[in-house]
């Protein structure tokens, strides 16, 4: 606020809410729960305690839903509102996911396949699923850092060590998932929603880009532009397009060209949503509606027979 003209605007604060609140209620947020607050970061003003430089500023005052109930929150500094600030809860009810970031083989140890755990709970003894390829193994442990953990949660980047696995077997973005609690598996082909960023041209039925989906970079085939939409309130305007362009949002159908693990975004948000890249740029982003998964088919390792006759 000290560079503005005339230093500490009030005009310019308001003006920068006004701004800014149409930004993030477009992609999401409600601006009634998010506080703006004027702060000098070079001379300290409104930082940790109340500045004299602003006396128009009466204070940040928000609303949000807590337990099902609107809940108002009040305070004066940048540190007040960082400490009123919600901590985002992690997805341990879900189902476990881990998009795999690499594989790598360990002397004395074996493979070990290393991502970040999106949903769920990872455990030594666990039978895990890998998809595309329907590979079911056990997890002999679990590391973060360097040290052995007996359950690791979304968030976590962890490293851990399968049983009776190749490192040929298994990949960058591969699916880790419970084989016994909605195991990924690979998909046939999926419905999203995508909107066209920078296409020089036209986008039709066909079209054969590299799709960047959680670790996955994969050529996906456009095969159907079912509908195209109207980017602003998401309502139909035109069935079976011929083609779409910059700035245009449709319903498409695409159709990977080598195996590939999605899912929706509503179920596994880190897993649904993509980046479509052509001529070294990203030229659409898109969140999966729906996925048609393929029939159960893969290969059981040892271990993991040896663990389902124990139970």
């Amino acid at each position: 606020m000290d560079s503005t003209e005339p230093p500490f605007s009030e005009d310019r604060y308001k003006e920068i809410i006004k701004e800014v609140s149409g930004y993030i209620k477009k992609v999401g947020y409600n601006p009634a729960a998010v506080p703006f607050v004027p702060i000098s970061g070079w001379h300290g003003d409104n930082m940790i305690e109340k500045s004299s430089n602003m006396p128009w500023y009466k204070g940040w005052e928000i609303t949000r839903v807590k337990d099902g109930k609107n809940v108002t929150e009040t305070g004066y500094t940048l540190l007040e509102a960082l400490d009123k600030m919600e901590p985002p809860s992690r997805p341990t009810d879900k189902p476990l996911r881990i998009p795999l970031q690499d594989v790598y083989k360990i002397g004395g140890i074996g493979t070990v396949p290393v991502g970040r755990v999106e949903t769920g709970i990872i455990r030594p003894g666990m039978v895990v699923t890998f998809a595309p390829h329907g590979l079911t193994t056990e997890v002999k442990s679990v590391e973060m850092h360097h040290e052995a953990l007996t359950e690791a949660f979304p968030g976590d980047n962890v490293g851990f060590n399968v049983k009776n696995v190749s490192v040929k077997d298994i990949r960058r973005g591969n699916v880790a998932g419970d084989s016994k609690n909605d195991p990924p598996k690979e998909t046939e082909s999926f419905t999203a929603q995508v909107i066209v960023m920078n296409h020089p041209g036209e986008i039709k039925n066909g079209y054969s880009p590299v799709l960047d989906c959680h670790t996955a970079h994969i050529a996906c085939k456009f095969n159907e532009i079912t509908e195209k939409l109207d980017r602003r309130s998401g309502k139909k305007i035109e069935d079976n397009p011929k083609s779409i362009k910059s700035g245009d949002a449709a319903i498409v159908e695409l159709v990977p060209s080598k195996p590939l693990c999605v899912e929706t975004f509503q179920q596994y948000p880190p897993l649904g949503r993509f980046a479509v890249r052509d001529m070294k740029q990203t030229v659409a982003v898109g969140v999966i509606k729906s996925v048609n998964k393929k029939a159960d088919a893969g290969k059981l390792t040892k271990s993991a027979q040896k663990v389902a006759k124990k139970k």
